[in-house]
């Protein structure tokens, strides 16, 4: 608080001081002018202080106000981006999940069209394979029957065209079999069917004309002495007796046969004998132009058999017919059309799929 100045207008009792305080009013007025100055500058510097702070805060209030306004509108367009960035997200997220479920119906679609492109693959080398197996089965009847491996050569080549066209990985052993049967077949030599044909007509030829066992042999008649003119008793007597006794040699025969069952044959079963033999050198005949190897072989083997057991192996003509019946033996053995096992073993393989 600041001290009361004194009232100068009042009336002043003067009383009359004493000499040696004369002095005191002038020190005291200069003094309280001092203080009254001192007071004042005070004041106005408090004054000016005060609207100093006040303009000071009028301007923080402005700027503080400034502020707000921006830190609304800021607020308003952070809401505002922050609304836009939520629905961004809600529809980000909503495209997410579609292409999600599209993505896995993609998968799905991929894996379905990837198996069944595996299936169509599976299916076509399938196909391939029952295809050749039954090319393959067609040309080997169709060699048999024909007794040509031309056919099946032909069969083999095309497999193996087809086989390298299809480019698979997993029908190399197919086609490495292929290789080795068509190889293997090329160098098997075949007998000649027709020159067969013609030994055996020859073997039904001499048929009939091979002794049986029991055959009577027929000596050849000794020449009769020219009769002379002038003939004697004593030559005539030897020429009597000599026919006499060639009569008599040939009303006895003497013979080693090493089947008993030929000598008993009757005139009728050795009639059968010789047809019975003709029928099998005919029915091997008929399974050599059919292709029935085994069969012929069989009917071969019992010609021969008939031919050792109720003719007369000392005959020549026997044994001609029994050198035909070997020699076509050895032949047939070279008429079997060779097997193309190998590639039918890596067909089943390859149909398997292993």
């Amino acid at each position: 608080m600041t001290p009361e100045a004194p009232d100068v207008t009042a009336p002043v009792h003067t009383v009359a001081p004493e000499e040696p305080a004369s002095t005191a009013p002038p020190a005291l007025a200069r003094s309280s002018q001092r203080w009254l100055r001192l007071v004042a500058l005070v004041a106005v510097m408090a004054v000016m202080g005060i609207v100093a702070l006040w303009h000071k805060l009028g301007n923080i209030q402005e700027q503080l106000a400034l502020q707000t306004a921006e830190s609304g509108t800021q607020a308003s367009e952070a809401r505002a981006t922050a609304k836009q960035a939520q629905e961004l997200a809600i529809e980000t997220a909503a495209k997410l999940a579609v292409l999600d479920a599209r993505l896995s119906e993609v998968a799905l679609q991929r894996a379905q069209l990837e198996e069944l492109m595996q299936s169509l693959s599976r299916s076509r080398d399938e196909n391939l394979v029952v295809d050749m197996e039954s090319s393959l089965r067609l040309a080997q009847q169709q060699a048999q029957l024909t007794g040509s491996v031309e056919p099946l050569l032909a069969a083999l080549k095309s497999a193996e065209l087809r086989v390298s066209r299809a480019a698979q990985p997993r029908l190399a052993p197919l086609m490495r079999a292929i290789g080795k049967d068509i190889a293997r077949i090329r160098g098997t030599a075949l007998s000649d069917t027709p020159a067969l044909l013609v030994q055996l007509d020859e073997l039904v030829a001499l048929a009939d004309e091979m002794p049986l066992a029991n055959s009577v042999r027929t000596s050849k008649p000794r020449p009769s002495p020219a009769r002379g003119a002038e003939e004697t008793w004593s030559g005539w007597w030897g020429r009597l007796l000599q026919s006499a006794q060639d009569e008599l040699r040939s009303l006895v025969r003497i013979s080693t046969i090493d089947n008993p069952e030929a000598t008993l044959l009757s005139p009728e079963q050795s009639f059968f004998v010789r047809e019975n033999v003709k029928l099998k050198v005919l029915n091997a005949r008929l399974g050599l132009l059919s292709r029935q190897v085994d069969a012929a072989r069989a009917d071969m083997a019992a010609a021969s058999n008939a031919m050792q057991r109720y003719f007369d192996t000392s005959s020549r003509k026997t044994q001609a017919a029994l050198g035909l019946v070997s020699q076509v033996q050895s032949q047939m053995r070279a008429l079997e059309v060779p097997r193309v096992d190998e590639t039918f073993a890596a067909l089943a393989t390859a149909a398997a799929g292993r």
